[in-house]
């Protein structure tokens, strides 16, 4: 992996000297007021590298669709570039596959509405949306993403690119969606050696946990992880003084030094690689007699 970026859910973040050099990774939704669910009037200046998420997971989970449209993300996408500073690259308005997203009910622990569309309609509005965005708005970095839910389902989305004329092999960076939040991340990886086969060398895992990423470490270009905050939520008091008297925290969940913390701890890569299968293309006879 070259770049692991460390997720953030507050803005005035990017503007703390102590992230001039932590890549870091955060969600367009960070960017609203709560109150009133509109963009805050001003953004902070980042001080280092930073990429942006869509949100996608919580749109799909609790709304069933996307409540922006391209436009709408393209000017957000523009003014967070004027003002905050270039990003590395920016997800799109995808479509994650998990049965939950698309069928409603409860998906580890977390209820979803559930979008009433079929994952191959799922798979076409995120190559259609990827697509689109290139061509309205070419001067934005935004990623291109692989959505599915079985192995075959992201190669039937990369056929999806294919047609449109695009070369994934070709782009900086590749988002796979839809893997993270796997009971078993064995079939996460599994999913990955197939991309990686077939040529993709530029992945880029979302939200991806210590364990999926020492197991995924070595095909995944670039990945992202937010698990130090659920570790602090789960870790009483703040050990990082000083605070507001009377405002003392009950847990880690929002601290920035434990957020540095946790990162360094665990920003090594996996002593060795994990054991790959063989694959075989059985296209190809194979010569049992070489």
């Amino acid at each position: 992996m070259k770049t692991w970026y460390l997720g953030i859910h507050m803005p005035s973040w990017l503007a703390n000297e102590r992230l001039a050099d932590v890549p870091v990774f955060i969600s367009r939704r960070t960017f609203m007021d709560r109150r009133t669910g509109r963009y805050r009037k001003t953004f902070p200046r980042a001080v280092g590298r930073y990429a942006v998420d869509s949100g996608g997971f919580t749109e799909l989970k609790d709304f069933g669709k996307w409540t922006i449209s391209a436009d709408e993300y393209i000017e957000f996408l523009e003014r967070l570039q004027e003002e905050t500073g270039p990003y590395d690259f920016a997800a799109p308005r995808d479509r994650m596959c998990e049965p939950a997203v698309i069928t409603g009910g409860t998906f580890a622990g977390l209820h979803f509405v559930g979008t009433g569309l079929t994952l191959e309609q799922h798979l076409e509005l995120t190559a259609e949306d990827g697509v689109d965005m290139r061509q309205r708005a070419p001067h934005l970095r935004t990623m291109l993403v692989l959505q599915g839910w079985r192995k075959k389902d992201y190669h039937r989305c990369w056929d999806l690119y294919e047609q449109a004329g695009i070369d994934l092999t070709k782009e900086p960076v590749v988002g796979i969606g839809s893997v993270c939040r796997r009971q078993h991340m064995d079939e996460a990886a599994d999913i990955l050696d197939s991309l990686w086969d077939r040529g993709l060398r530029n992945m880029h895992g979302f939200g991806f946990k210590i364990t999926g990423l020492r197991t995924c470490w070595e095909q995944l270009a670039t990945a992202d992880s937010m698990s130090w905050s659920k570790d602090g939520r789960h870790t009483p008091g703040c050990q990082h003084p000083p605070y507001a008297r009377g405002k003392e925290p009950k847990n880690e969940a929002n601290c920035l030094r434990f957020a540095l913390e946790w990162r360094n701890r665990n920003i090594a890569p996996p002593t060795r690689p994990r054991e790959r299968q063989l694959t075989f293309d059985f296209a190809t006879p194979l010569d049992l007699a070489a």
